[in-house]
């Protein structure tokens, strides 16, 4: 059986992360902004202004993580599925699904609508299956160590 390569997960986690990150600040910070910015005075005035830097380097930060995770968990079940793409889609979903799980109650507690929510958590999938390509075809086992020749394996 062999090892999670630690320093590669957390490279093409990196590099899933940034694919994550263009996606949904594309998506979230461009495309949604005015619907974001409405819903979000309207449940408190001036939330976004008061949010400002910090929150937006939060979700930065909140897509790299995931993006570790997602290779992490691609690396966990690559044994099991086979190395591939269709395993990195798995990670992928399993990944968005927990986390865009969590946002859903965003809109079961009346804090934002439906259509930002699912729009947000749509563009999120997108965003999860791209990264979970890249960091999925970054990710490689540790190598095994050749045997010199004449030496018993």
């Amino acid at each position: 059986m062999s090892h999670i390569n630690t320093g590669r997960v957390v490279l093409a986690g990196l590099a899933a992360g940034l694919v994550m990150n263009v996606i949904d600040g594309t998506v979230n910070g461009m495309l949604l902004a005015a619907q974001w910015g409405a819903e979000s005075n309207a449940l408190n005035p001036g939330l976004i202004t008061k949010a400002g830097t910090s929150s937006m380097i939060g979700w930065i930060v909140m897509d790299f993580l995931a993006g570790i995770a997602l290779v992490w968990t691609y690396a966990a079940i690559r044994p099991r599925f086979g190395a591939g793409a269709g395993t990195a889609m798995k990670a992928g979903l399993l990944i968005w699904f927990v986390i865009h799980i969590v946002y859903m109650s965003y809109c079961f507690m009346g804090l934002y609508s439906l259509s930002l929510i699912g729009a947000s958590s749509l563009a999120g999938l997108v965003a999860a299956l791209a990264g979970a390509y890249i960091g999925g075809m970054l990710y490689r086992e540790d190598q095994p160590m050749a045997t010199p020749a004449g030496a018993k394996a």
